[in-house]
C-alpha cells in the first residue's frame, strides 16, 4: 500500500507528477490520441492525466489505482467532467490485475515501482499493447553524475537520460518522444506537497502518524532544496511498438 504521507502530501494535486497540463496536451498530440484510441493508465492516482487527455482528445481510458483515497477522487472527477462513458477507474494493484491486450496506449506515469523497476514495467506493458501502439512511462533520471555523497537518494534505481532510453529500447520498443519536466514543473509539484503537509499538520496535531509524516516531509523538503533541484530530472518517454 502507499504510505499515508503521499495521501496527505498530494491531496491538492491536480497532476501527481512534475509535469504540466500543457505538456500532457503535447503528449496527447505526440500519441495522436483521438476518439478511437484506447488507453490503459497504470497507477492512475487522482485521475488528472486521464481526465485531461479524455477531455482534450476524446479517447477512452481505463485506469487502475491501488490507493482508495486517490481512486475515489478520480471517479468523482470523471463524473463531474461528464466522462463516465469514456473514463473508468478500477481499484486494485495493477501488478495483480488482468490488463487485457491490444491497447493502443499503455501508460504508467511515475509509478514503475508497481513492477519493481522500469524494466519490469516494460516487461508488463509491452505485451498488452498492439503492434503500432505506444508504451508511455514517466520516469526520474539523473541530470548529471557523480552524485553528492550526502544525497540521500543516490541509491535510488535511476540512471541517466541516455541510460533510461537504453532501457526503454532493450526490447522491441523504439523511443519516439521525450517530454522533460522543467524546474517550474518540479517546484509546483514539490511545493504543493509542502503546503498540503504543513496545513495537515496544523489541522491534525493529535493524529498518531503526525510525527512520521512530519519527518518524511522535512526530509523530502531538505533533499529537494539541497540536491534534488540540481540533480534529479523527470520525463515522459514514449516507446513505439513497431507493426
Amino acid at each position: 500500500m502507499i504510505p499515508r504521507y503521499y495521501i496527505v502530501a498530494e491531496r491538492d494535486h491536480e497532476l501527481q507528477n512534475p509535469i504540466s497540463a500543457d505538456k500532457l496536451r503535447l503528449l496527447g498530440d505526440r500519441l495522436r490520441l483521438g476518439p478511437d484510441t484506447r488507453v490503459l493508465d497504470i497507477a492512475s492516482g487522482r485521475g488528472g492525466p486521464a481526465v485531461l487527455l479524455a477531455t482534450e482528445f476524446g479517447c477512452s481510458i481505463d485506469g487502475i489505482e491501488i490507493a482508495p483515497e486517490f481512486h475515489a477522487v478520480a471517479v468523482e472527477r470523471a463524473q463531474e467532467a461528464g466522462l463516465s462513458d469514456r473514463v473508468t477507474f478500477r481499484l486494485g494493484d495493477a501488478a495483480q490485475e488482468e490488463l487485457g491486450e491490444s491497447w493502443d496506449v499503455a501508460m504508467c506515469l511515475g509509478a514503475s515501482f508497481v513492477w519493481g523497476s522500469l524494466a519490469g514495467t516494460l516487461d508488463a506493458l509491452e505485451p498488452v499493447v498492439r503492434r503500432g501502439g505506444r508504451v508511455v512511462v514517466g520516469e526520474p533520471f539523473w541530470r548529471k553524475l557523480p552524485l553528492p555523497e550526502d544525497y540521500v537518494e543516490r541509491d535510488a534505481p535511476f540512471t541517466t537520460l541516455e541510460g533510461t532510453v537504453a532501457i526503454m529500447e532493450s526490447g522491441s520498443l523504439r523511443v519516439v518522444s521525450v517530454i522533460a519536466s522543467s524546474e517550474d514543473d518540479f517546484d509546483r509539484y514539490d511545493t504543493l506537497r509542502w503546503r498540503a503537509v504543513e496545513e495537515w499538520l496544523a489541522e491534525s496535531p493529535d493524529d498518531p502518524e503526525c510525527d512520521e509524516i512530519r519527518s518524511r516531509h522535512e526530509e523530502h523538503k531538505d533533499t529537494y532544496l539541497r540536491h534534488g533541484r540540481e540533480f534529479l530530472g523527470w520525463a515522459i518517454f514514449v516507446g513505439w511498438k513497431p507493426g
